[in-house]
């Protein structure tokens, strides 16, 4: 599995909408962050003033039915400007536009950055420059509703960078209910799939010579900059699905790249290949996962975008979230429709930075620069990309030259002490089970889809995670566990020195013997137990 970066700080923000408090209340919380008192936790309220820039953005830029966040009203001329109106009627932009930009952008910072939050959010971003680096900031909206928003143009004040925008932090998505990442490949070069979909306005032969030709050239590099990675591509042209299935697995390639039309679907999207056939998310993370993909990257309206009835967002249904949750490392999709030239204009820059061996959220960020300088700050397109990391990628997708392969070498022959471990949980009730802890992430919560289920009804779907994790240096490898807390109301406890403490949604390292609870203080207590032997103490 390949770890997070260590030499760069990370913090993570989630989302979610607090259960029977009505519907614009919600949760944000810090999941992550580069200091143990980061971990901080507040609820609001979806504001009526954020609501309406919201749906004044929808009406002047979206290029679909706008989503409901709240109960108020959606009439545009109850809620909106005579000039945004007649804006999205076909009139020219006004200066308005960049206003409603900026102003949105500035909205969902505060909405966001407040209070605690911001005082984690500072020390962290402290932490980054005191360490003359980057923070890497992965956001992850936990609400169907919210994921239409662009949280990308959030900016702290006028004048300032939009976060995906800044020079000091690298921004992405993320999700954390998402199946562990396989054992990824060192790849030293780019090895790219292109499909090309069914799309009227595609005209394919035309649309293939200009992709390839951006991909392997990309902006002011090419093919003999000797600094670049190299790459190859090859093309499919509205292929069956099986056709796709079978050169995926014909060949190690490292990127997917989908250019043609695609829709929202329940099941992560709908792509059209061509001739009559399609694909779902689903069914493709499938074969993304089996074959070793580190990258997909769909050229198509709405990669990024769940589907809807009735205007109500469909809980993990975009086909960016799908592929993530299967445990594709990255995914790439557009929040919206998206033009042929801003699209192209993107995919150069991308390709260009990936080929000179930046990760690919570095890769995003430098794009979305050239997106902005083409077509300005207060037009969409630079808003439009949206990039998904699994929260265990580190965004690396190639490896320079000089780079050694970071693979656990045997023990037999560099001797390396690697200890085998044992790791379960036992309830301490009566009669209570035992379960095994697997290798990656223990799911726990009340629903079947967990690993380790507790019917109560003070025990959240999801509740909470145990996360193995392993680490090597020069002569042992060792592994240490993690509870997490992923509950709605931050009800995971553990015995501490000082009594029991709620985790918070944070991370606490387990040791044998570490006791804790979920859903109440006065609940069922579980006990951590580890056991653990060297393999050179076997017998001879």
């Amino acid at each position: 599995m390949s770890s997070p970066n260590l030499a760069m700080p990370t913090a993570s923000i989630a989302i979610a909408r607090l259960v029977n408090t009505g519907t614009d209340n919600f949760a944000i919380w810090v999941v992550k962050a580069p200091y143990p008192s980061g971990y901080v936790l507040r609820d609001c309220v979806f504001s009526a003033e954020l609501n309406q820039v919201w749906r004044e953005w929808q009406q002047m830029f979206a290029g679909h039915s706008p989503l409901d966040i709240t109960s108020l009203p959606t009439s545009p001329s109850a809620t909106l400007p005579l000039a945004v109106i007649s804006s999205a009627q076909g009139q020219s932009k006004s200066p308005y536009s960049s206003r409603l930009m900026q102003s949105l952008g500035i909205n969902l910072w505060r909405w966001i950055f407040d209070g605690a939050i911001l005082g984690s959010w500072e020390r962290s971003r402290g932490m980054a420059m005191g360490q003359q680096t980057q923070l890497r900031f992965r956001l992850e909206i936990r609400d169907p509703d919210l994921i239409a928003l662009p949280w990308e143009i959030m900016q702290p004040e006028a004048g300032q960078s939009a976060i995906s925008l800044s020079q000091d932090v690298l921004f992405s998505r993320t999700i954390s209910e998402v199946e562990p990442l396989p054992e990824l490949r060192t790849d030293r070069a780019l090895s790219i799939l292109l499909v090309l979909g069914h799309d009227h306005k595609l005209q394919l032969d035309q649309e293939a010579s200009l992709l390839k030709k951006t991909l392997l050239e990309g902006r002011g590099g090419g093919k003999t900059n000797s600094g670049y990675a190299p790459c190859t591509v090859k093309t499919l042209l509205q292929p069956t699905a099986q056709e796709l299935i079978q050169e995926l697995e014909t060949k190690a390639y490292n990127v997917f790249f989908y250019a043609g039309h695609g829709v929202p679907d329940p099941d992560g999207g709908l792509l059209f290949l061509g001739n009559g056939f399609n694909i779902n998310g689903i069914e493709l993370a499938q074969v993304l996962t089996r074959t070793g993909v580190k990258l997909a990257v769909f050229n198509a309206c709405w990669g990024a975008q769940p589907a809807a009835i009735n205007h109500q967002a469909i809980l993990a249904s975009s086909l960016a979230e799908v592929l993530i949750r299967h445990g594709v490392p990255a995914v790439l999709g557009m929040r919206d429709e998206v033009a042929d030239a801003e699209s192209h204009s993107f995919i150069q820059t991308f390709a260009s930075s990936l080929r000179s061996r930046k990760s690919i959220d570095e890769a995003v960020a430098a794009a979305r620069q050239e997106l902005l300088t083409l077509y300005k700050f207060n037009q969409p397109a630079w808003t439009l990309p949206v990039l998904y990391l699994h929260p265990d990628f580190d965004g690396e997708l190639i490896k320079s030259v000089d780079e050694g392969i970071t693979e656990l070498p045997d023990p037999a022959i560099f001797g390396i002490d690697t200890p085998v471990n044992t790791a379960y949980v036992r309830s301490l009730s009566p009669g209570g089970k035992t379960w095994l802890l697997r290798s990656g992430v223990t799911r726990i919560g009340r629903t079947k889809d967990n690993d380790i289920v507790i019917p109560e009804i003070y025990i959240s779907k999801r509740h909470a995670e145990i996360l193995c994790r392993n680490t090597l240096n020069e002569t042992t490898s060792s592994t240490t566990y993690y509870l997490q807390d992923f509950s709605t109301y931050g009800t995971t406890w553990y015995l501490s020195p000082n009594g029991w403490q709620q985790i918070l949604r944070e991370e606490v390292a387990l040791v044998s013997g570490m006791q804790f609870m979920f859903g109440s203080s006065k609940g069922e207590i579980w006990e951590f137990i580890r056991e653990e032997y060297s393999s050179n103490d076997a017998d001879p």
